[in-house]
């Protein structure tokens, strides 16, 4: 037998081997719908706002899924649902509407004024308000509890765009909001 000279032909050599031993079989595929599909509904949900277009996104990021069970890990099942559910959600919402500039979709002097004494109900109306990136984003942190680097992964975006995201749209949720005390 040759005698191999250095790790990186090693690797080159056992490679095949590892993504082998590392795909997803049908019971880990039927673990990830137990583990995932309703937080992959969730997010879908709270971003569109449409229940019965939000079940077909996260079926069709199963399908996806499904078609290519061979070539995803179970490690990476999550990241894989996750991001293609985003990019589909997003696909189906350039095909309803054309995207606006930023400026042009926030108002000039975004408050809340109506009397209401519920704060999530107030919450929702103003995340509805956000533009579809930064709902995604803030879904993404706040709501699901995923890691820059999570919805970084999931968006395509680059961690400092997330983080820029998620500012610019707390910064809009604190001015949509006001004061608290106005709120109670």
């Amino acid at each position: 037998m040759k005698k191999i000279s250095n790790d990186v032909t090693l690797l080159a050599l056992i490679r095949p081997t590892i993504e082998f031993i590392l795909r997803m079989t049908l019971g880990e595929y039927n673990k990830s719908v137990d583990e995932y599909a309703d937080r992959l509904y969730r997010f879908i949900v709270k971003n569109i706002q449409d229940t019965e277009e939000a079940r077909d996104i996260v079926q069709e990021a199963y399908a996806r899924l499904w078609s290519k069970i061979g070539e995803v890990s179970a490690a990476k099942v999550k990241s894989y649902l996750f991001s293609t559910a985003y990019h589909v959600m997003i696909d189906m919402i350039r095909k309803e509407k054309h995207k606006t500039d930023y400026l042009e979709q926030m108002p000039e002097n975004p408050s809340h004024h109506d009397n209401y004494s519920d704060l999530s109900e107030i919450l929702h109306a103003a995340i509805n308000k956000l533009p579809d990136i930064q709902r995604s984003v803030i879904m993404l942190r706040d709501y699901e509890g995923y890691s820059y680097d999570e919805i970084a992964e999931i968006t395509g975006l680059n961690q400092s765009q997330v983080k820029v995201y998620i500012y610019r749209g707390r910064m809009y949720l604190k001015q949509y909001i006001g004061k608290i005390e106005t709120i109670i």
